[in-house]
C-alpha cells in the first residue's frame, strides 16, 4: 500500500390437520364425532355440519390469525409511526412549550420551532460548513498527489510489466488509501456533513406528526388549537382555505433552492437533476400543505423560514472568521448574492 508519505518520497399453503376421513370420501361423519376447527370453510360444512360456513374473509377468523387488506397494512404502518416514542416525545415539548410559555398555540408553535431549529439544527448545520470546507481546502493537495501517483504507478508498471487496466486499477486503490488517510488526519470524512440530514429529516416528521395527532386527536388540546390561530387561519385544526400559508412555503422553500444554486459555479449533471428535483419537491408541498391542519402549515412555513435565515446568517464573514474558516470571496456576501438573484431571474 502506497501510503501519503510514500507518494509524497516519490517512492401458502396451510396445513391441514386433524381433518376426519369422512371429509375426503364424502361421507357423514359417525353419531357423535366431533372435529376440531378445519382450516377451510369447505372441510367445515363437510365435517362438521352445525358450524356456520364462513367465507373466505373468515378464514383467518377460523384460524384465530388477523387477516388484513392492503389499506389496513398501510394504516397500520401509519399508525405505528404517529404512535412511536419520537412522536410522542414531540407531543410533550409542544404542550410543555405552550403551557410553559402561556403563549397562544399559533404562537407557541412558532417559538417552538425557532427553538428547535436554533438548538439543534443550526449547530448541525455549522458543523456541515465546516466539514465541506475542510474537505474543499483538501483538493489542491489531493490534486498533487494525484500527479505524483500517477508518476509512480507509471514507473511500477514498467518495471513489472503492469497492463493499462492494472496501471488504472492500481492508481485507483493507491488514490482511494490517500484520500482516506488525508479525511483521517484533518477529520473531515464527507459522511460527516450528511449528519444534518440523519437529524433534521427525522426530526421533522416527528415534529409534522405530533402536530397532526395534536390537531385531529379529540382532545381538550385540540378544542385549544381550534381557538389558538390568527389572522386568516383562527382555527389550527383546520386546512387554511386562503392558501397563504401553502403559497408563502412554497416560495420559501424555492427561495432557499435558488440561493443554494447560485453557489455553484458550473454544476454537474447531477447536481442539475438534484436541483430540479428539489425545486419539484416545493411546488409540490403548496397542494399538500392547503390539505392538512394550518397548524402543520405553519410549522412548515416556520421552519423553512428559520432554515433560510440560518443559511444566510452562515454566510457572514464574522461566522467565517469565528470558526477560522476561508474567508468568503468578498467583503459584501449578501449584496453579491442579491445581484446575482437579479441579474438571473429579473433580467
Amino acid at each position: 500500500m502506497l501510503s501519503v508519505a510514500a507518494v509524497r518520497s516519490g517512492a401458502l399453503r396451510l396445513p391441514v390437520r386433524g381433518v376426519c376421513s369422512a371429509a375426503f370420501n364424502r361421507k357423514s361423519p359417525p353419531p357423535g364425532h366431533t372435529c376440531s376447527a378445519p382450516p377451510l370453510a369447505r372441510l367445515s360444512a363437510v365435517c362438521c355440519p352445525k358450524l356456520p360456513v364462513k367465507t373466505l374473509s373468515g378464514v383467518g377468523s377460523l384460524l384465530g390469525v388477523r387477516r388484513l387488506s392492503g389499506d389496513a397494512g398501510a394504516a397500520g404502518w401509519h399508525s405505528s409511526l404517529s404512535d412511536s416514542a419520537p412522536v410522542h416525545l414531540c407531543e410533550h415539548f409542544l404542550v410543555s412549550v405552550q403551557q410553559v410559555s402561556g403563549l397562544p398555540w399559533w404562537l407557541s408553535i412558532i417559538v417552538a420551532t425557532l427553538s428547535v431549529r436554533t438548538l439543534i439544527t443550526l449547530p448541525l448545520a455549522t458543523y456541515q460548513m465546516v466539514i465541506i470546507a475542510r474537505v474543499e481546502a483538501l483538493q489542491a493537495e489531493i490534486s498533487e498527489l494525484a500527479k505524483r501517483l500517477r508518476y509512480e504507478v507509471s514507473f511500477r508498471a514498467k518495471e513489472s510489466g503492469w497492463t493499462e487496466k492494472q496501471s488504472r486499477f492500481q492508481f485507483k486503490k493507491n488514490l482511494r488509501q490517500i484520500v482516506s488517510q488525508l479525511y483521517i488526519r484533518d477529520n473531515c470524512h464527507p459522511f460527516k456533513a450528511s449528519l444534518l440530514v440523519w437529524v433534521q429529516l427525522p426530526l421533522w416528521i416527528s415534529l409534522s406528526l405530533a402536530l397532526r395527532n395534536l390537531s385531529l386527536d379529540q382532545s381538550v388540546l385540540q378544542s385549544d388549537l381550534a381557538a389558538g390561530g390568527t389572522l386568516w387561519f383562527p382555527d389550527l385544526t383546520l386546512p387554511d382555505l386562503t392558501w397563504i400559508l401553502p403559497i408563502s412555503l412554497g416560495l420559501t422553500n424555492l427561495l432557499i433552492v435558488e440561493v443554494f444554486s447560485l453557489q455553484r459555479v458550473n454544476p454537474s449533471r447531477f447536481q442539475r437533476i438534484v436541483t430540479n428535483s428539489i425545486r419539484a419537491f416545493s411546488v409540490l408541498m403548496i397542494p399538500i400543505a392547503a390539505t392538512v391542519p394550518s397548524s402543520l402549515a405553519l410549522y412548515w412555513f416556520t421552519s423553512s423560514l428559520v432554515g433560510f435565515s440560518h443559511n444566510l446568517l452562515l454566510r457572514s464573514p464574522a461566522i467565517h472568521k469565528t470558526l477560522n474558516l476561508q474567508p468568503v470571496r468578498s467583503g459584501s456576501p449578501y449584496r453579491d448574492l442579491l445581484s446575482a438573484f437579479i441579474s438571473k431571474y429579473c433580467r
